[in-house]
């Protein structure tokens, strides 16, 4: 079978053919390290990784390279510094949190069971591509130079908005000229824009300051994979404006027809049947997972719905993930890997079928083909021999406290406490205790749940 994906571009499955065989190039953006990475963050990293195994398998190891990059130049990561290290230079204050958070990152895509990309640069190693690409643009008549700014000209380019399907017409309706009157079109974006003395910056022709988000990614991938490659993944929301704007910066640089081929994007998360957010109380992090289940069961059950469909991440979910990989991995107990099932991975070359490759596989258990079972995992990034599944929870609870510490915690939540929440919260995770934020629809009351954690 041939390699088939979903292409955004397009809207249609295609055959995957590279433009080089020898050489199958994958750019994915990674994390802005400002903060831990939440779960939803995980899907693109469990997605994309299970591409890049598949595509070494058919095209070899050695004739794949993946990117993903590392978001380090950011005004969050400067507002984090700020509310972080108070007092400290700003430069220093950056340079721990990015690199604080950088290693969770790192750490935590390693135990999800994802291989390292064949490259991960960062934004602050390539500022003087970014500084070229943008004096192209300038000198193609893509952009320009406004109130000590210099944006991308996106009436410049006719079918810009061809990723999104949004037409430029319709994107200019309702926009507030007045504030951003130094533009020649709403939807015009910044290359670059000025820092402050106390903000990060480089010299460049249009003074001190520091680049936009999206020409970011312009310049690593081409640095590292050409300006047109093969495949571009991301998350859904990345498709407006950040891939469109991505590919605008491109052609338009280097005046070819595409960026990439084919452009891949996972769909949405939602936790116990809620959009995750801080204010929900629901918001979970990779190391919040990680912390009450193994990699491999949070992998596997990532891996359960297909990925551009919304998945519902539930502890439900979690629970019987981990039951199947508990069975499975008794019954492979001493069994050597053979070459993945042939159905697995007809599966898999269907768009990332995984929903069917899972089918294949509770059919291989069932027939007890355990060598031919486990090869077929070990492609999917799942090594259930090594692992440590985890086992049932044997947890004394003093109700009463946890009672008391829940209306403390309450209390504090009420005077916006929000460090006295965190506090006690974790208080009762090291107790065993998980506890679980819900906004009651009707009346909007926020209500906690608890449960003893595995």
């Amino acid at each position: 079978m041939t390699l088939r994906i979903y292409n955004t571009l397009t809207r249609t499955k295609e055959d995957f053919v590279p433009l080089d065989a020898g050489n199958v190039r994958m750019y994915v953006c990674g994390p802005t390290v400002y903060d831990f990475a939440h779960i939803g963050n995980a899907r693109p990293a469990i997605v994309f990784d299970v591409l890049f195994r598949l595509l070494r398998h058919l095209y070899g190891p050695e004739h794949v390279t993946y990117v993903r990059n590392i978001t380090d130049v950011d005004d969050k990561i400067n507002a984090r510094a700020l509310r972080d290290y108070p007092g400290v230079p700003l430069n220093d204050a950056i340079r721990r949190v990015t690199e604080t958070t950088y290693q969770q990152y790192q750490k935590d895509v390693t135990a999800l069971g994802c291989l390292p990309p064949t490259q991960q640069p960062r934004a602050t190693e390539h500022i003087q591509g970014m500084i070229d690409m943008i004096r192209a643009l300038i000198g193609r008549g893509h952009a320009y130079e406004a109130a000590g700014e210099v944006l991308f000209d996106v009436g410049s380019m006719p079918d810009y908005g061809r990723l999104s399907q949004r037409k430029l017409e319709d994107q200019q309706a309702g926009a507030r000229i007045a504030v951003e009157a130094h533009k020649k079109n709403p939807a015009d974006f910044v290359l670059w824009k000025q820092s402050s003395p106390e903000e990060p910056g480089w010299d460049s022709p249009w003074g001190r300051g520091r680049p936009g988000w999206h020409i970011e990614c312009s310049v690593m991938s081409k640095a590292h994979l050409g300006e047109v490659f093969d495949i571009h993944g991301g998350g859904l929301d990345l498709i407006f404006p950040h891939h469109e704007n991505e590919i605008a910066q491109s052609r338009c640089a280097h005046g070819t027809k595409v960026m990439a081929n084919y452009w891949m994007h996972n769909g949405f998360l939602q936790v116990e049947g809620q959009k995750m957010s801080k204010s929900l109380g629901n918001f979970t992090t990779i190391a919040d997972v990680l912390r009450d289940w193994p990699g491999d069961v949070a992998r596997y059950n990532m891996l359960r719905t297909h990925y551009r469909q919304p998945i519902d991440w539930t502890v439900a979910s979690l629970e019987d993930s981990q039951r199947t990989l508990r069975a499975w991995k008794e019954g492979m107990s001493g069994s050597v890997p053979s070459d993945p099932d042939v159905d697995v991975i007809d599966a898999l070359q269907d768009d990332l079928n995984t929903h069917g490759a899972f089918t294949r596989l509770h059919a291989l258990a069932k027939a007890a083909k355990w060598a031919e079972l486990n090869g077929s995992l070990a492609l999917l990034g799942l090594d259930l021999l090594s692992a440590d599944l985890g086992r049932e929870a044997s947890v004394d609870v003093d109700e009463n406290l946890v009672a008391s510490r829940l209306s403390a915690r309450l209390e504090a939540r009420k005077a916006k406490n929000w460090a006295e929440s965190d506090r006690i919260r974790d208080e009762l995770l090291a107790m065993g205790i998980q506890i679980k934020d819900v906004k009651d629809p009707a009346t909007g009351e926020l209500k906690t749940d608890w449960e003893v954690r595995r």
